[in-house]
C-alpha cells in the first residue's frame, strides 16, 4: 500500500516539475494532489530511541577492482596472453576456493600476468560457483595476488568465466 506524499514532498515534485521539459510528443507529468485538510496528512513517527542497537551483520562484500579496460581489450583481442586456465565445473565450493587460490599462487610465481577461471553458468544462470568465485577473488588471502577481475568475452566463456588479472611477484 503506498503512502501519502507529505507536504514537503510535494513542494519538492511541484520544483521538480517547473525544472523539466518533457521530451518531444511527451507531456507534463501530472502533479500528485495535495491533501485538502493538514489534520489529514500523515504524522511523522517519533525516531527510534538511541540505546536500540541494530544487530551488527556480514561485512558488506566489496569487489576486487575491474581489469583496466585497455588490458581488457589486450585479453580479448588475444593481443595479452592469457598464461593459463582453471576450469572450476564439477567440484564443490570448498574444493573449487581452495583449487583457485593454489591455481593463482603458482600462476604469479610463474610469472602470469592473466589467467582465465572457467567457473560455468550453473543450472538456469544461478551458479554457486559463479556467484562466489568474486568473493573469493576478493578475499584478504588473495590481496598481494589479484589485481583485478572482469567478466570473460563471449569467446572465452562469456558470464561462465572470468578475467584474473595477476599482480608482479613481489621481490624479496
Amino acid at each position: 500500500m503506498k503512502r501519502p506524499l507529505r507536504p514537503e514532498e510535494l513542494k519538492l515534485w511541484a520544483t521538480v516539475l517547473t525544472t523539466v521539459r518533457p521530451a518531444p510528443g511527451r507531456r507534463r507529468p501530472a502533479s500528485p494532489a495535495e491533501p485538502e485538510d493538514a489534520a489529514a496528512a500523515p504524522v511523522a513517527l517519533a525516531p527510534a530511541p538511541s540505546g536500540s542497537a541494530r544487530p551488527a551483520g556480514p561485512k558488506p562484500y566489496i569487489p576486487p577492482e575491474g581489469i583496466e579496460p585497455g588490458r581488457k581489450r589486450r585479453i580479448v583481442r588475444e593481443r595479452e596472453l592469457i598464461s593459463a586456465r582453471i576450469d572450476l565445473h564439477g567440484l564443490d565450493q570448498d574444493r573449487a576456493r581452495n583449487t583457485l587460490e593454489t591455481f593463482l599462487r603458482r600462476a604469479q610465481d610463474q610469472g602470469a600476468r592473466s589467467v582465465l577461471v572457467i567457473t560455468g553458468k550453473g543450472s538456469r544462470g544461478e551458479g554457486v560457483l559463479r556467484r562466489y568465485a568474486p568473493e573469493w577473488l576478493a578475499a584478504p588471502a588473495l590481496r598481494g595476488v589479484v589485481a583485478g577481475v572482469s567478466e570473460a568475452h563471449r569467446r572465452h566463456g562469456g558470464e561462465g568465466a572470468l578475467y584474473v588479472a595477476l599482480k608482479r611477484k613481489a621481490e624479496v
